[in-house]
């Protein structure tokens, strides 16, 4: 009876824990990163329809997570979630944020939430900090690109951790996504409903292979970078406590300290 007592009690542990390939992370428990993103959206790296005014080429701010395998913010070749679509299309965070807590409640696949300001155009940079889990190595995050029917760039699940230590730092480039839900072939277009919804694509020189699409380069083989992330790990003071690390919203922090 001991032993079968003993034995559900490690099966209930182990069903807690994340699965993955996150799961095998072995680094010390906590880590904190700087988080840079880029913006390469240029006149002159994509001249077809350059949104110049009302309004002119801008990135919102991101919204990014840090967590598990059990969760996901976006996938290539899914459909996105209500709270991707709010924020592709209008930049609206707080269904995804809505989306995320749930997560964190539900299953504990979440660590925390971080943001960082908007870029008022094309070309510039933005940053902010984030804290990673050993059971929670994973980076996700989206920017909207505006203006845009419902396109975007981010990252889906980046695993800082490398077996038993974390990267001190990695750089990605970044290409757009079509989220799917937006009909729309130009920067510009009016709003006009996907339906049924498509799965969240990567929007490359020659697809959608149609003239109008304002990223249709057909004479390039592959689309230029139309922004970078960069991430770098931050160190331990001389003191050899962790640097102070402040993580605020852009607007308010309620939900972010829920889940954190």
């Amino acid at each position: 009876k001991v032993i079968w007592i003993l034995l559900v009690t490690i099966l209930g542990y182990a069903s807690t824990l994340p699965v993955g390939d996150d799961s095998i992370c072995t680094a010390e428990e906590l880590a904190k990163y700087s988080i840079i993103f880029t913006g390469k959206w240029s006149q002159t790296a994509f001249p077809k329809q350059y949104p110049l005014y009302r309004p002119p080429a801008q990135w919102s701010s991101m919204l990014g997570v840090t967590h598990s395998s059990d969760y996901s913010m976006w996938k290539k070749n899914e459909y996105a979630s209500n709270g991707v679509r709010d924020f592709a299309e209008k930049g609206e965070a707080w269904v995804l944020m809505k989306e995320i807590e749930e997560a964190g409640q539900k299953i504990q696949s979440v660590h925390g939430i971080f943001s960082a300001p908007a870029i008022s155009s094309g070309t510039g940079q933005t940053s902010t900090e984030l804290e990673v889990h050993s059971r929670h190595p994973l980076v996700s995050f989206v920017v909207r690109i505006v203006p845009s029917p419902d396109w975007f760039v981010g990252i889906d699940s980046l695993n800082l951790c490398e077996g038993d230590h974390w990267m001190e730092e990695v750089s990605v480039d970044l290409f757009p996504y079509d989220a799917g839900t937006d009909s729309g072939f130009t920067f510009s277009s009016p709003n006009f409903a996907t339906i049924p919804q498509d799965t969240v694509t990567e929007i490359t020189c020659s697809s959608p292979s149609h003239p109008a699409n304002s990223f249709y380069y057909p004479k390039l083989k592959i689309l230029p970078p139309i922004a970078q992330v960069t991430m770098v790990k931050l160190r331990k003071n001389h003191l050899g406590l962790p640097a102070p690390y402040f993580n605020l919203p852009a607007k308010s922090n309620e939900i972010i300290d829920s889940v954190s």
